[in-house]
């Protein structure tokens, strides 16, 4: 066994997509497996030299969750390349999936346990449960996000060479709200805007013209500066800590220019020393339909 990619995350957040997304990458896919039988099933595939593995661990193995950080640091043990992801979304976008669906939460104890209140308190229990795990692992942000772009992010985490520590940054809009994932969140709406640029209103950050004018606004450097520093600073004591994967995300109004310019060039300085990764949500929204 070569690498295991551990999949959980809340109830309605995307697990089933994202499994499918792993199978297609040429991974043998468990769902729903019992931790208990995680060291046997592992022993099990590599007998039949499977080197790449994925389970799927949630809620439904409630009882059994807090085994799993001890399993799998037994699983690092021996030598195979452990990745857990953990997909996660709003409990509004959760309670809507579940609404859309008509089905009942993993955690419903009885018939009796309908109704959007009743689907909150379960959504909260269920995050409680799910906190170990989410606090060790890469976290993917579902709520605005179609099932082709959670395929996206997921394949691209996948390509990423495992290192000490894997940093993701992220451009938002502040009016579709902040990404549950952000470990670190900069406003950045106080930067001079392109929006008001008849010529450049359209563009993207990525784009020659807005990034020829971000280049002739000093505040622009002086913020790139600013959250560089303070990155620089402090990463090396989340490696100390043992965190993976550290995800910073920068918002402005619409998500379009001043953070999608900051996210590249930021992920430009940062992949000289660092696992580094990037995603532009407001974007991958509008190409996505």
């Amino acid at each position: 066994m070569r690498e295991l990619v551990v999949m959980t995350g809340m109830s309605g957040s995307g697990k089933s997509v994202a499994l499918s997304a792993l199978e297609d990458a040429g991974y043998y896919c468990i769902d729903n497996l019992p931790p208990e039988l995680l060291l046997a099933s592992l022993a099990l595939e590599r007998n039949q030299r499977i080197t790449r593995l994925a389970i799927a661990i949630d809620a439904r193995n409630a009882t059994s969750l807090p085994l799993v950080p001890h399993l799998l640091e037994s699983v690092k043990q021996q030598g195979v390349n452990v990745r857990v992801v953990f997909l996660d979304a709003s409990t509004d976008a959760l309670v809507r999936r579940f609404s859309e669906t008509r089905r009942k939460h993993p955690l419903a104890a009885g018939e009796d346990a309908h109704g959007d209140d009743a689907l909150v308190q379960m959504i909260l229990r269920e995050r409680h449960l799910m906190g170990t795990l989410r606090d060790m692992a890469f976290v993917i942000d579902s709520s605005h996000t179609r099932a082709a772009q959670l395929q996206a992010s997921l394949k691209q985490f996948l390509g990423v060479a495992r290192g000490h520590l894997t940093l993701v940054f992220q451009s938002f809009s502040y009016k579709r709200g902040v990404p549950r994932d952000a470990d670190y969140v900069f406003d950045v709406r106080m930067l001079p805007n392109p929006h008001y640029e008849p010529k450049l209103k359209a563009l993207t950050g990525m784009d020659q013209d807005v990034i020829t004018f971000f280049e002739s606004q000093p505040l622009l450097l002086e913020m790139e500066n600013d959250i560089a520093h303070f990155l620089k600073k402090w990463l090396p004591h989340h490696v100390e800590n043992h965190r993976s994967y550290v995800s910073v995300a920068i918002g402005c109004t619409g998500g379009q220019h001043r953070s999608v310019y900051l996210v590249e060039r930021l992920t430009q300085a940062f992949a000289k020393e660092w696992a580094t990764l990037k995603r532009h949500r407001e974007i991958a929204l509008r190409q996505a339909g």
